[in-house]
């Protein structure tokens, strides 16, 4: 039933750079609501598929499959911590895996991990010994693994095991408070120089799912605290100051995010569409926090179970994501939406368009029902385009519009979405987000891809757009839900699901479930920082002089370099004869050129570091 024509537009590219022209979709689009339902614990009734639906096409070199999932909600908007890059090369990855549609008895969390030089076997079953979801992985102890998942009824299954990769995987139980002992949709991070502080933040389950409000909040947003590697808790489901009753009416599902720690910053976001968004940041390892405001919502307290009339207004759409950076400032990126409320429930836009950005150094979005409206004719917005709105859907076609099929993928968040951040060790930006894109679609709905955008070496400049799945084989894929290691080489790592069919089965149920490829993408960073010509490979302030000075053996010239180059050091003395010279292929980062002097005379001498069109010189002295 798929038609062909996209084929035309489509380039034989892994990744293609488009210009940051904006387009819009038709006002009429963008005013369009439809009511929000609630996420479904468990799945549809749609009845299973005698042949299953699986995908053929070869993946290219940065692409690797890991797994098969027949259940497509991965999440209810902003993703888990689903993958990590270790020091070694290796990778650990996870995602809630199931087959047995519809009623997914053997859901649990899909698992695969990456030696070095090839990944594992799909796996066929979860790796907990009971049915589980939404897990959380990240590392554990001093060469270890985490995963982290809510049971069906008892609280969160902790799986470890002391070597990634191999062995038996041990379990325990993290329940909730006394009487509310079910919690759901965790999100737990480690931290620590073995990594054996774990943070976990947990969910109670409100009336909508059959639970009751704790310490008066319909749906209480807990922390809990072990510096034991989960052996024992020093805080275990703590409600946090400025997360109560008295500020909050209640949390929902997945609407919270944390930042990979650094050092002993420890940081998460939450926000959304009914509830402010905000930063609650900690400096001493996750033991104290600090609050600050990224969003003002306009109705504070709102009851969205028993929702009242409100006007309609711009809001964070849930899905967000965040990054710490080397000064150790947090980054955000949000997805963008639109809401409003009578009594019949609370309402979404499809069509509203727009990813958001803020860091610490920011002032917070205001109440205004137009601070958040991601367009230009809009009254009163305080959003500004490259500065604090940086990603939207392009305009694929260039006619100037976005025009797309009769429906689009239904995920309860804006036409851009699902956001993630990473940043590297010079403070460089990788923005990756799920976008519906214009052309590709399948006569009737269109497909999301992924797209990226990168900010270098932290100076708030963003570049071109790059379609990260224009590739061929991509053609008919709805391309969703990706998490991205934070951590980065000289490429950054992201696992997303890969869909037939546009839109989602278990919640959205707009198509039968289908076969669903796990993938990990590894993306070059070259392919998409090349286009930004402006910024230099080094400055001035980036070569160190050579350590010591005055010498008469070796020295020690320390580089920071900002982008992947061809680094090059070059000794002239001081009529220009050149005296010494070395070229490496260097990584961003600090690196290290040993001089030696030792055939040199005494005097006076000049050494340059080149990389890419950049040059420093200064001068040096063997006696």
């Amino acid at each position: 039933m798929k038609t062909l024509f996209t084929l035309m537009i489509t380039l034989c590219i892994v990744v293609t750079a488009f210009s940051q022209e904006r387009a819009f979709a038709d006002k009429s689009l963008r005013d369009y609501a439809v009511k929000k339902e609630i996420p479904l614990l468990e799945s549809n009734l749609f009845e299973s598929q005698n042949t299953p639906i699986v995908k053929t096409a070869n993946l290219t070199t940065e692409e690797t499959t890991v797994g098969i999932t027949r259940y497509d909600d991965q999440a209810n908007a902003s993703c888990q911590n689903r993958i990590y890059l270790y020091d070694d090369g290796t990778i650990g990855v996870t995602w809630i895996f199931g087959l047995n549609d519809p009623g997914y008895d053997d859901r649990g969390a899909g698992y695969n991990y990456f030696d070095g030089n090839t990944w594992d076997s799909h796996p066929t079953a979860r790796l907990e010994d009971e049915r589980c979801g939404w897990p959380s992985y990240a590392p554990w102890g001093e060469n270890g693994e985490v995963v982290v998942s809510h049971t069906g009824a008892d609280g969160y299954k902790i799986s470890t095991r002391e070597e990634k990769g191999t062995g038996d995987w041990n379990y325990s139980l993290l329940p909730g408070p006394t009487g509310h002992e079910y919690v759901i949709w965790n999100r737990s991070v480690t931290s620590g120089v073995d990594h054996n502080r774990m943070h976990v933040l947990s969910l109670t389950a409100s009336t909508a799912y059959a639970g009751t409000p704790y310490e008066g909040l319909n749906g209480a947003l807990l922390y809990s605290y072990s510096s034991d590697g989960g052996a024992t808790w020093e805080m275990e489901n703590e409600i946090l100051d400025g997360m109560t009753s008295d500020d909050y009416y209640g949390f929902t599902s997945d609407n919270y995010t944390f930042a990979e720690p650094k050092d002993d910053i420890v940081a998460f976001i939450v926000g959304e569409s009914w509830f402010d968004m905000f930063l609650m940041k900690s400096t001493d390892g996750g033991q104290t926090f600090t609050k600050t405001m990224i969003w003002e919502h306009p109705y504070p307290l709102f009851d969205y179970v028993t929702p009242s009339a409100t006007d309609t207004f711009y809001c964070a759409d849930g899905a967000h994501h965040a990054a710490i950076d080397n000064n150790g400032k947090v980054h955000v990126v949000f997805g963008i939406n639109r809401s409003y409320a009578d009594d019949g429930g609370t309402y979404w836009f499809p069509y509203v368009d727009g990813i958001g950005y803020w860091n610490e150094d920011m002032p917070a979005f205001s109440d205004d029902l137009n601070a958040l409206n991601p367009y230009d004719d809009a009254p009163y917005s305080e959003l500004v385009e490259d500065y604090n709105l940086i990603g939207w859907s392009q305009d694929v076609d260039g006619d100037g519009e976005l025009t797309f099929a009769a429906e689009i993928g239904t995920y309860y968040l804006g036409l851009s979405s699902m956001p993630q951040i990473v940043i590297d060790d010079v403070n460089t930006m990788y923005l990756v987000y799920s976008s519906t894109t214009e052309t590709f679609d399948n006569g009737a709905t269109n497909y999301r891809h992924l797209w990226a955008r990168v900010s270098p070496f932290g100076t708030g400049f963003w570049g071109t757009f790059h379609d990260l799945t224009s590739d061929l084989i991509h053609i008919f894929d709805e391309c969703v839900y990706p998490s991205c290691a934070a951590n980065s080489d000289d490429n950054i790592y992201l696992v997303y699901q890969q869909d037939n069919e546009p839109g989602n089965a278990v919640w959205g149920q707009q198509h039968d479930p289908v076969d669903n490829d796990m993938v990990v993408m590894q993306v070059n960073k070259d392919d998409i920082t090349s286009d930004i010509k402006d910024v230099e490979y080094i400055h001035n302030y980036d070569v160190s002089q050579n350590v010591p000075n005055p010498f008469s053996t070796t020295s020690t010239i320390n580089v920071n370099l900002r982008r992947s180059a061809e680094l090059q050091l070059v000794v002239v003395n001081l009529v220009g004869q050149v005296m010494y010279q070395e070229v490496v292929d260097a990584k961003p980062g600090m690196n290290k050129f040993v001089v030696d002097a030792s055939e040199f005379s005494n005097g006076i001498y000049f050494y340059t570091i080149k990389a890419g069109t950049s040059s420093v010189t200064k001068k040096m002295i063997v006696e």
